[in-house]
């Protein structure tokens, strides 16, 4: 099992230290686990500002790796919160100034408002959705310094209903090849099973095929856990839709290297 996306409480959203989430992992017989605390610069939500303390993580991410290096590996991440304009240095200054061995990249904001509590108060889901799609792409034109982008289509979170992605697919296609071209992978987010999102998997089943259909072969799997017991949730869930979808192989990294290991 492997394990690419998780928080502790260097994360606004964590409350749990990274030792606790680290030994559940342990506990469950996960090979690898990337810690990736929020950075989120310029953040659209006052209460949840999401920087964090570079020092004391850059700290505690070398402290852990040595200290269970012989029961778990565990990956020195952060997923940074991305949007244009000047946050974009911000998200650049911060991945180069460590060794991280991966890099998430993540939309939680678009248009500069947090996409939990404000971007949906004057937009139909429809609205919402297309300019999501549009605003990730003028991202991703400019920006592509990380190894994965996390929870592709995390919008289908917060609407009430999943509208008919046809009228997306031009702009999610359009994305899905810079990413190929660029290396860069996705995730397969399983926090959609806690989400209560039924079939509406993270990334969506389309959004998988059609990366495979475009060449994508890099995929990693992130719990999204914020909370020991959700530590490898849902790992076996994932594994079978990604095989489903074509995939034989899990990408790993380690300094932001990455390594395919057979899904069988």
């Amino acid at each position: 099992m492997y394990d690419y996306h998780m928080h502790s409480d260097f994360s606004d959203d964590g409350f749990v230290s990274m030792e606790k989430m680290i030994e559940s992992a342990i506990c469950k017989d996960i090979l690898e686990i990337a810690v990736t605390d929020h950075y989120d610069p310029d953040y659209a939500d006052p209460e949840f500002p999401f920087e964090i303390n570079f020092k004391e993580y850059h700290h505690k991410l070398i402290e852990v790796e040595k200290k269970y290096h012989k029961k778990i590996k565990v990956l020195k991440g952060i997923e940074i919160g991305i949007q244009d304009g000047a946050t974009l240095l911000k998200c650049e200054t911060a991945v180069t100034a460590f060794p991280y061995d991966f890099v998430l990249g993540s939309f939680h904001c678009a248009y500069g408002q947090a996409l939990y509590v404000q971007y949906f108060q004057k937009r139909t889901a429809e609205n919402g959705i297309a300019d999501f799609y549009i605003y990730m792409l003028d991202c991703l034109m400019s920006y592509q310094n990380f190894d994965v982008l996390g929870h592709f289509n995390v919008i289908d979170r917060y609407v009430d209903y999943i509208p008919d992605y046809a009228p997306y697919m031009e702009h999610i296609e359009a994305i899905l090849k810079i990413l190929v071209q660029n290396g860069k992978g996705i995730e397969f987010n399983t926090s959609s099973f806690r989400y209560g999102m039924g079939n509406r998997t993270t990334p969506s089943k389309e959004i998988l095929s059609l990366y495979k259909n475009l060449g994508g072969e890099i995929i990693t799997i992130g719990s999204d856990a914020h909370k020991p017991d959700d530590v490898g949730a849902n790992y076996k869930d994932a594994v079978e839709i990604i095989k489903s979808h074509g995939f034989r192989y899990l990408s790993t990294f380690e300094n932001r290297k990455i390594k395919f290991i057979p899904l069988d």
